[in-house]
């Protein structure tokens, strides 16, 4: 092949793949495309790709030769069963050494028993989570790689390259995960986080447009005023845009909009995991299931002429009330991140990574949907204490927490008062509460599991770990026993 041999393969011509294969086109690296419907490779080669270093390819024995060794090959195919089904169809022309790196938004589970499977073929296999969407491909992602680390040296001047640069410091929103499924786990993380955060701005939204009856003029100044303070972010710059947007009528294209959420899993996937580790990440599932209850529209619209909510009367300081309404979004927001890093952090236990809290944060500055501000003061808050178990315990986030606290509680009050639904808002102030209470009411619960199902309790005058039962309808006290399962 001599000059045609490439530095890079990507197969999946979709937009996403097209975005990438520019991307590091523009930075250098010759890159070869396949994909399975060919008449895409040759579209592509006369549009997007002209004029420049890619190479087409019609099949995968010709995209193989083409590939200098070792080599590294992207995938850019829908998750699940199709990544399988290629990998099958690409190891007749593989080699030990050569990598495969998954780009899709895969669940992690399936990145874990990739990497396992392909390392017994003396394969490397990379599960690789990519955040920004179709610009952030063109123009540079974040970038969350993790799999097996003996193919992160060949790829990381590629793939730091090709990756969204922070613009405090320039550093690259790309570095190692961990192995297995950790890069996947960690982008299935920030996209959770990524559900909270949305929702917590819908709910600003509603809070200040049916109580206050703001009008949207004022609220695209009012988003675009916080973009330039504590909530400085993608989504709060957008949210300003799409407030200012007239459809063709003149009138505002967001009342033309239908409040049906679509969601394509991995909030779910975030939720599941939580709650198959144990851990209360209560902000990421009441936001999925805020967009479960808005898919339920035709029941809503019966429901509401059944129920009447209480009139909303807006009493009281309107500024001291928007600006409340900011700081139930900012602590709301700690209380999101604080959940997504202990998710992580309790993954990294369940499964045996060494995950980089910091590092993650640097990740996401640039690049992705929840690229913030905020992000900088996460990786200040782990270069501190890299050991750090929540961000809570962090001196900084208790400063912003205590000063937000008494508009996030009148907010949340007013709320409930009004009959306006802000399920994230309540259920961080929630978890917050909780956290900080020494002493739940958990002992009771302990004591019903072990009248009716003798799961036994362990006592505070005794050695954690110890584990006692009560004949609750007999005389006499407990009875001790280390065998009891809890």
């Amino acid at each position: 092949m001599g000059e045609k041999e490439a530095d890079f393969g990507l197969i999946g011509l979709a937009v996403m793949g097209q975005n990438l294969v520019l991307n590091i086109n523009d930075h250098g690296w010759k890159v070869a495309v396949y994909n399975r419907t060919t008449s895409k490779v040759d579209d592509f080669l006369s549009g997007p790709a002209k004029n420049t270093q890619v190479v087409g390819t019609h099949s995968l024995e010709e995209f193989f030769k083409t590939l200098k060794r070792p080599r590294k090959v992207m995938f850019m195919v829908k998750a699940g069963g199709p990544v399988d089904q290629l990998i099958e169809e690409c190891l007749p022309f593989l080699e030990k050494g050569d990598i495969v790196i998954d780009g899709g938004n895969s669940h992690y589970p399936d990145s874990e028993r990739r990497c396992k499977t392909l390392k017994d073929k003396g394969i490397l296999f990379m599960g690789t989570g990519i955040s920004g969407g179709e610009e952030g491909a063109r123009f540079g992602p974040s970038i969350m790689p993790g799999g097996n680390p003996d193919a992160w040296p060949e790829l990381k001047e590629i793939f730091q390259a090709i990756s969204a640069k922070a613009e405090e410091d320039g550093l690259p929103c790309c570095d190692w995960v961990g192995e297995g499924g950790a890069g996947h786990y960690v982008k299935m993380v920030h996209n959770g986080i990524e559900y909270g955060d949305m929702q917590l701005i819908c709910e600003a939204f509603h809070m200040l447009t049916a109580l206050v009856g703001v009008d949207y003029s004022e609220l695209q100044e009012i988003f675009a005023d916080w973009n330039k303070g504590q909530l400085k972010s993608y989504l709060i710059e957008i949210t300003s845009t799409i407030l200012g947007y007239r459809d063709e009528d003149g009138g505002p294209m967001i009342d033309k909009i239908l409040d049906v959420a679509g969601q394509k899993g991995t909030g779910k996937w975030t939720g599941i995991s939580a709650l198959d580790i144990g851990l209360p990440v209560t902000l990421i599932g009441e936001a999925v299931f805020a967009r479960c209850l808005s898919s339920l529209k035709e029941e809503r619209i019966a429901a509401s002429k059944l129920y009447s909510p209480p009139k909303a009367a807006f009493k009281g300081d309107r500024k001291q009330f928007i600006e409340d309404v900011r700081q139930a979004l900012y602590a709301s927001k700690i209380i999101s991140y604080a959940q997504g890093f202990m998710l992580m952090r309790g993954a990294a236990a369940e499964f045996g990574w060494s995950l980089n809290y910091g590092s993650i944060a640097l990740m996401w500055r640039a690049g992705c949907i929840i690229r913030s501000r905020f992000l900088n003061d996460i990786k200040t808050a782990y270069d501190k204490n890299p050991k750090l178990e929540n961000l809570l315990f962090d001196d900084f986030f208790q400063k912003e927490i205590k000063g937000a606290e008494a508009s996030w509680r009148r907010i949340v009050a007013t709320a409930a008062e009004n009959g306006i639904p802000i399920p994230c808002f309540s259920t961080a102030l929630s978890f917050f509460d909780g956290y900080r209470t020494e002493r739940l009411p958990a002992n009771l619960l302990q004591a019903q599991r072990d009248f009716f199902g003798a799961h036994t309790y362990e006592r505070v005058d005794k050695p954690r770990g110890q584990f006692f039962h009560t004949n609750w309808t007999g005389s006499g006290g407990d009875i001790t026993s280390s065998s009891y399962n809890v």
